[in-house]
């Protein structure tokens, strides 16, 4: 593998969150790992960055995350309430002032009767949860890194707010 540049919007970020003295944490599906990937390739992220779980299975997101079964039976895992589940979950559970989650359709095809492209983002603090949806376009990679990006540039936002 050849190595990785940081991501501009990850790096600037980590300096964010370093300035503001707060930290994030990670709940991934659709993006597989990205996601922390993009912090994790930031030099000294680990001050801010406290970690992540990617659970790709719904029983992943049952048992590590405590989204109730009945949510993924009803509204299934490509939902605004797994999203949110997702990204409190992880904030609560890793001490973090930040939760940031993704789930969605990677494709190519349909899943959970959604087309690829289909995506949840959540991010939540102790006093709010933000959601967005996404409907991408592209294909398997294109779809996951354009989550990564979107995830970072909406965190961004808040941050900054």
């Amino acid at each position: 593998m050849k190595p990785t540049t940081p991501d501009p919007l990850a790096v600037a970020l980590i300096k964010q969150l370093r300035k503001l003295n707060k930290t994030v944490a990670v709940a991934e599906s659709i993006t597989g790992g990205l996601l922390a990937a993009a912090f994790t390739d930031v030099p000294g992220s680990s001050e801010v960055f406290i970690g992540g779980i990617v659970t790709y299975s719904d029983s992943a997101k049952t048992k590590f995350l405590e989204v109730p079964r009945r949510v993924l039976n009803k509204e299934t895992a490509v939902s605004e309430t797994v999203a949110i589940t997702m990204a409190e979950s992880i904030r609560t559970q890793f001490k973090s002032d930040f939760g940031i989650s993704t789930t969605g359709v990677a494709g190519p095809g349909k899943a959970y009767g959604q087309k690829a492209g289909t995506v949840w983002l959540a991010i939540s603090s102790k006093k709010t949860t933000v959601t967005i949806a996404l409907d991408l376009t592209g294909n398997r990679s294109e779809i996951r890194h354009a989550t990564v990006t979107s995830a970072l540039a909406t965190f961004s936002r808040i941050l900054s707010s």
